[in-house]
């Protein structure tokens, strides 16, 4: 840059050759003054501009105030050079803070830069946006960068810039950026050729979907798939080989992108991750000579081992994960070390058993003394989330003889995990009153008013440890030097209790006072305000000593503070009444037990660590509170029921009923956003299904027939092919594509309602191209556990040009897992009346259209009840038009469940009976409501 413009080459030589700052300040404000001058004169060609505002930012760069070149900087900007353009934004990043009044005039310019087909304009672009980010600029450009993220003639560096700058503004003003409006076209970038926009990409998902885990539940399957693609198959150029690791910082993010999300319960999903993880475990069994390679190797390990635990922490992966993180403790390298103590802290938060971890104890503790502070605190963390009733006191032990010579840095927190271990795993209460006076002691300072507040609630509800608690406190206040926190408990404990001890030897009221007085001289005004309810306390219960606590208070009544001049006075007025008066005695009573409380020490302990950037999935501590910090968060639920609705193309946002209002062909053409996840109940919304009345005859057909098309237009065609057998069914969905280019991205999910009634996963991840002109097919295997009455629905979303989603439900309906039964007469209407009327019985009378000859149409009538799986019985009913049937519907919860049916038309009323009795009247109402609907459809 400076070779081209000798002015500042000569500038910048001067500066150097300043021998003293002031003459380096003495050549600045002499060419500051002659810039000033130019600007001033004006009538300066592009070249001159770029020139003096270089000049500028140098000045600016060595630490100097600059005051002028603000609008120089903003009109080069608009400069069709490259030179002057990126001295302009260069400037602009540099000289304008994020609230200036300049970042308005340069909006317009940034946005037609975007607007270019110019790749270098757009990154300059996208580096001033992401570089200055403020909210003005953010609300004004941010749905430009996202065009050019998911523009399709965008250049590969062009398209990670984008979404970089993306994750910038959202990290700065996460309101402005539609999150769950873009969820589904951000998420198909996850299935670009070039790995560079993948990892740009999942790191702007990975920040998003913390936030909006429902919309972007659909990365779940992309993660678990490239993955597989990486580690498994290979797939990846040379370029992202790492010393022979495959791309291992994509990989260590689409493993941690997976932990956002409850375990899928997917089976294939759940079979391809476990292969993916063991792979990876193999892989990094033995340790590499090289040092690169071994940091590839254990970033992605650790990363897996993580994973791995999030998903079962009794598999046998974790078992083997446990092996290795013994090895990596004991490493020399103090990076292994602590990536070791920290994902074995995340074993103990979520094992059953602590056992094996416990074999490793001593190797933990030695751990507490390494020589690095960052190991040290992990060691802590380890030490807390894996302490149990066995082992509580020799940790706590070891936690306190370590306090002592702790880093500042940590006694704090050493301070309050050392109070929550004491507290949930003491074995008595006494030792309990110990270890807390022994911290309070030790700690000093570092301990928080919670942990003193905690003592007092303990030993104010445990009668059988009050007097114990009063010697104890009493023989650490004759300590020379005693801290503030202690003589608070000192002087609670003994003003409400001391009056158990005072008839022993050593411990009469007058050396109690001696003994605590002796301590409020160096104490501030809220401990001596406290000081003072325990002297009235003992004017009550301790008679002979009450002339010096009245020369006490006597003495405090003239104090500056007002809290305690107010305090003696009030006291003294107390302790100067007679001695039968039995005010003091009433408002001296001893303390009731406090209300059982949560303790505060916990709460404190969050806070204090907080929340980072990347949300942890998991918190220090055992097992118990990371079930209760998950029951209290909200869950994204995977696989069979999943509610993947990010993949709809628009989402209702009326309750669940909708869905079942649809299938009886009601219109929703109610407009909603692309990712409005309404919740019902707690449970998502299923995405808006496509309507029409082709589409609604090719799914009427096929819930009465095993194959034909389902769905189709001008890009892609839909048609399924089933069979069942008892409670399991599969389905074969074609797909084909009818253009002559690749719908890329590909993408199906499934959405069931009622997860625990029915499920439905595909045999394997399904391919994410579809190649131009051919059909692709995948199997999907459902079971049907109970009587469900609404239809998955199957959602399909892919690139062809835009992105595009089609979401239709799928004919699986509960009479698909009936099988028909042969009945004689007899047999049946025995069944019949053993069954009885309602409410396991279920009717309708509803109008229906004769043929072309006038005659009902029988055929037809025949064709819908077979077709839903029952048996038709013949020489049943007396009447010949009458249609009688009988089938039992198996289930792999409920068992089996039987189910008869009689239709009953009538010509010459043009109206029919539809009788259905069955074993649950669930299945009774849902079988009615099936049928009758396709005999309606023809008289509707």
């Amino acid at each position: 840059m400076a070779a081209n413009m000798r002015g500042l080459t000569q500038f910048i030589a001067d500066i150097r050759g300043a021998r003293v700052r002031e003459l380096e300040e003495k050549r600045i404000n002499k060419e500051m003054a002659n810039i000033r001058k130019k600007f001033k004169d004006g009538n300066l060609d592009g070249y001159q501009k770029k020139k003096y505002v270089a000049k500028i930012i140098f000045t600016y760069i060595l630490g100097y105030k600059v005051d002028v070149g603000h609008m120089e900087a903003v009109n080069l900007i608009s400069s069709s050079k490259y030179s002057e353009k990126q001295i302009g934004y260069l400037a602009v990043t540099l000289l304008m803070h994020e609230n200036s009044d300049f970042l308005r005039l340069v909006v317009n310019s940034i946005r037609k830069d975007l607007d270019e087909n110019n790749e270098v304009s757009n990154c300059l672009a996208l580096h001033a946006i992401a570089n200055v980010g403020s909210s003005e600029m953010a609300e004004a450009l941010s749905e430009d960068v996202h065009r050019l993220l998911i523009s399709p003639t965008s250049q590969t560096f062009v398209k990670k810039k984008a979404a970089l700058t993306l994750l910038r503004l959202y990290r700065k003003h996460p309101t402005v950026i539609p999150a769950a409006e873009w969820a589904l076209r951000l998420v198909s970038i996850m299935d670009d050729q070039d790995l560079g926009v993948v990892i740009c990409v999942t790191s702007l998902i990975m920040a998003l979907a913390q936030d909006h885990l429902d919309a972007y539940a659909v990365c779940y399957t992309k993660a678990v798939d490239r993955l597989h693609r990486l580690v498994i198959e290979g797939e990846y150029s040379a370029t992202y080989a790492y010393y022979k690791v495959p791309s291992p910082w994509l990989q260590v993010k689409l493993l941690r992108l997976l932990q956002y999300y409850a375990p899928s319960e997917d089976a294939t999903l759940r079979s391809v991750l476990h292969e993916v993880l063991q792979t990876i475990m193999k892989n990094s069994a033995e340790p590499s000579r090289n040092v690169q390679h071994n940091n590839a190797q254990h970033a992605v390990l650790f990363e897996a081992i993580s994973l791995a635990i999030h998903l079962d922490a009794s598999s046998p992966l974790v078992g083997t994960s446990a092996v290795l993180l013994a090895r990596f403790i004991s490493s020399k390298e103090t990076n292994v070390r602590y990536l070791g103590l920290d994902t074995m802290a995340h074993l103990a938060a979520r094992a059953d058993s602590l056992e094996p971890l416990k074999k490793h104890q001593g190797t933990i503790i030695l751990s507490l003394r390494d020589k690095d502070i960052s190991v040290r605190r992990r060691a802590l963390d380890l030490l807390y989330s894996m302490c149990d009733t066995d082992n509580s006191e020799l940790i706590v032990g070891e936690l306190l003889r370590y306090l002592k010579v702790a880093d500042y840095a940590l006694r704090e927190e050493m301070v309050l995990k050392i109070a929550i271990l004491t507290e949930k795993y003491a074995n008595s209460y006494k030792w309990y009153v110990d270890t807390i006076l022994q911290l309070i002691s030790a700690a000093g300072d570092h301990v928080g008013d919670e942990v003193w507040y905690r003592v007092v609630q303990i030993v104010t509800n445990t009668e059988d440890l009050q007097e114990y608690a009063a010697k104890v406190v009493f023989e650490h206040l004759k300590s020379p030097s005693t801290h503030e926190s202690l003589v608070k408990v000192g002087g609670y404990i003994l003003g409400e209790y001391g009056h158990l001890i005072a008839n022993d030897a050593g411990y009469s009221p007058l050396e109690q006072f001696q003994i605590l007085h002796s301590k409020s001289q160096f104490c501030v005004a809220s401990t001596r305000s406290l000081l003072l309810s325990t002297y009235i306390k003992w004017v009550n219960v301790f008679p002979e000593i009450k002339p010096q606590l009245i020369n006490i208070f006597e003495r405090y009544r003239h104090v500056l503070d007002a809290e305690l001049q107010q305090r003696a006075c009030e006291f003294y007025s107390l302790a100067s009444r007679p001695d039968d008066d039995e005010v003091l005695q009433n408002v001296c009573e001893e303390m009731p037990p406090f209300p059982p409380r949560v303790s505060a020490l916990i709460g404190r302990l969050n806070r204090k660590l907080g929340d980072t950037e990347d949300k942890r999935t998991w918190i220090h501590g055992g097992k118990e509170m990371n079930l209760e910090r998950n029951a209290n968060s909200r869950k994204a639920t995977l696989g069979p029921g999943s509610s993947i609705t990010g993949t709809a193309t628009v989402t209702s946002t009326a309750d669940a009923q909708d869905v079942m209002n649809s299938l009886a062909g009601l219109n929703l053409s109610s407009s909603g956003d692309q990712s409005d996840l309404s919740r019902v109940d707690g449970s998502v919304v299923a995405p808006r299904i496509a309507v029409g009345p082709t589409v609604e005859k090719w799914f009427n057909k096929l819930t009465y027939n095993a194959e034909g098309v389902l769905y189709e237009d001008v890009q892609i065609q839909i048609g399924i092919k089933s069979r069942y057998q008892g409670h399991l069914g599969q389905l074969a969905i074609y797909l084909g594509n009818k253009i002559s280019v690749p719908l890329t991205s590909f993408t199906s999910t499934i959405h069931v309602n009622d997860s625990e009634a029915l499920s439905a996963t595909f045999a394997k991840i399904p391919p994410n191209t579809l190649v131009p002109r051919t059909q692709s097919q995948q199997l999907l295997h459902v079971e049907c556990k109970k009587a469900f009455s609404s239809f998955p629905i199957l959602t399909v979303s892919f690139l062809a040009g835009a992105h595009q989603s089609i979401s239709i439900r799928l004919p699986i309906s509960v009479t698909k897992f009936i099988e028909g039964v042969k009945l004689g007469q007899a047999d049946f209407f025995e069944r019949w009346k053993v069954i009885g009327g309602p409410p396991r019985e279920a009717q309708a009378v509803f109008p229906i259209i004769l043929d072309g000859t006038g005659q009902l149409d029988l055929v037809r009538y025949r064709q819908v009840v077979s077709g839903n799986h029952l048996e038709i019985l013949e020489d049943v009913d007396p009447n010949p038009s009458n249609l009688v049937a009988a089938g039992v519907l198996h289930t792999s919860v409920d068992g089996k469940v039987g189910c008869l049916l009689r239709l009953e038309p009538n010509r010459e009323a043009k109206l029919c009976r539809l009788t259905v009795r069955s074993t649950s009247e669930d299945v009774a109402m849902e079988v009615l409501r099936l049928i009758e609907k396709l005999l309606r459809l023809d008289s509707s």
